[in-house]
């Protein structure tokens, strides 16, 4: 009898771990999307300037316009989801990005582009941050590892693929496809929302203006100042004086998260340990990867001289070792446990870097490819133990606010990797004498040793992790 009466109990379980799946992938699917967009249109920019009758390096402030939109609206997203419901938000976040994505394609100038751009950023701002809460909110424990293992692929392959599907999408289509390929998908992607989301109960919680103004022009200037600083073309005084505006905002807008009744986030997270390891120790690994997609191909053709094409499919391996490594994360958390794996993993990571900065333009292609085949493993590996770890602890009070905190987090990691890379670069340059934008083979190679060192302080934070940290999460342990 017994045995009859699990049976519609393990059907249940099945039908909602399915869904559960459903949601993870849609959810990943959405950030893909939204990752792409950030990094396709840079080797396409050449092509859209010609039709937008601009100079090439103009149309950065519609790749600027995109990121800055994105990280000011995300601290809203999970209040938004709260007081209007999730498939609400997201269904409309997907429609807006969508939508933007067509008027992209049907503009005719810089600033008409640069507007559509922005509004991209609103969407993308709502979409993958809400998307992310739902799957946190709607996964037991147990299986959060596998979930996060999903959501962490888009970060990684967006970057790398990115650039070279622009370009092939621009030589032999037109830079039109790059936005209008994201119509059949917004379509798809709203329709499974509709299917796959519900929504919970409306919270009537008051808006933090104050919060919000605060944290907007914070996070705004403090990326547009990133932006500035990666450039020669911007004074340096003007671009410091963004970045610490920025800086000195965000100070302000964590003094009045703390002390208002409303927050539009609350930091508590920030006091679980393991949640701050991956905000802190987890930032600068995000940040030190990042370097990789902007330095590599420089070095590829400016210090050894390849051609773009050679330099973008050398790239195609770091995306084959994300790839490659992803049926065996879980297995390998669950295994070793998430200290070891931080540890053990983030100092292979480091010495990555290492043994990239010792290639020459005479390195058999084939060791190339292999160096950058398990330095993709080992990124991925890195990228999924973090992000699985943050929230292992975090209590569901506060996942939230965790996710919102997440969110911004990653996004400014991404545009701090890009600062950080032309720096090191800049930094090499200056301790070898070399006249600024003629960078040597050498001067690379000096800068992915700076860039190993990033790595491998951003080892220590797990090493002060305790052996059963995140235990919740790791069946069997």
């Amino acid at each position: 009898m017994s045995s009859m009466d699990d049976t519609p109990r393990r059907g249940s379980n099945d039908r909602q771990n399915e869904q559960r799946m459903a949601i993870a992938l849609l959810v990943a699917g959405v950030f893909f999307m939204e990752n792409l967009d950030a990094t396709v249109i840079a080797t396409s920019l050449p092509a859209m300037a010609r039709d937008f009758g601009t100079a090439p390096a103009y149309l950065s402030v519609g790749v600027s316009a995109y990121l800055v939109a994105l990280t000011v609206f995300i601290p809203i997203s999970g209040w938004a989801a709260d007081r209007f419901g999730a498939r609400r938000i997201f269904g409309a976040a997907i429609v807006v990005f969508t939508l933007a994505s067509l008027l992209c394609a049907a503009s005719q100038g810089l600033w008409s582009f640069t507007a559509a751009r922005a509004l991209q950023g609103l969407g993308g701002s709502m979409m993958v941050p809400v998307g992310r809460l739902v799957v946190m909110r709607e996964t037991p424990k147990e299986e959060l590892v596998r979930a996060i293992a999903i959501l962490t692929w888009p970060a990684l392959v967006a970057p790398i693929l990115g650039p070279p599907v622009g370009g092939w999408i621009s030589t032999h289509w037109s830079w039109h496809w790059i936005f209008l390929l994201n119509l059949p998908l917004g379509v798809a992607a709203f329709v499974a929302a509709l299917a796959l989301i519900r929504n919970g109960p409306p919270q009537r919680q008051q808006f933090d203006l104050a919060g919000f103004a605060l944290s907007a022009l914070g996070f705004g200037l403090f990326m547009a100042g990133i932006e500035a600083v990666s450039r020669a073309d911007v004074p340096h005084a003007l671009s410091l004086g963004v970045l610490g505006a920025g800086i000195a905002l965000l100070l302000l807008t964590v003094r009045h998260l703390r002390r208002a009744t409303h927050p539009l986030f609350g930091l508590g997270p920030l006091a679980v340990r393991t949640f701050r390891t991956t905000a802190v120790g987890g930032s600068l690994f995000r940040i030190a990867i990042s370097t990789a997609p902007f330095l590599l191909p420089l070095m590829f053709q400016i210090g050894f001289g390849y051609s773009a094409v050679q330099a973008g499919t050398l790239l195609l391996w770091l995306f084959a070792g994300n790839l490659a490594i992803k049926p065996g994360t879980t297995w390998i958390m669950h295994r070793f446990g998430f200290r070891n794996v931080l540890v053990g993993n983030g100092l292979l990571v480091a010495a990555g870097f290492v043994a990239v900065a010792q290639l020459a333009a005479s390195t058999p292609h084939w060791l190339v490819c292999a160096l950058l085949f398990v330095t993709g493993m080992t990124r991925s590996m890195q990228f999924t133990a973090l992000n699985t770890i943050g929230f292992a602890d975090v209590p569901p009070s506060q996942v939230r606010d965790a996710n919102t905190l997440f969110s911004v987090l990653q996004q400014m990691n991404g545009g701090l990797g890009i600062a950080i890379g032309a720096l090191a670069l800049s930094v090499a340059e200056r301790m070898r004498g070399t006249a600024a934008g003629l960078a040597s083979a050498a001067d690379f190679r000096l800068a992915f040793w700076l860039i190993a060192g990033l790595a491998l302080l951003a080892v220590v934070d797990s090493v002060l992790l305790p052996a059963d940290a995140g235990h919740r999460v790791l069946v069997g342990r």
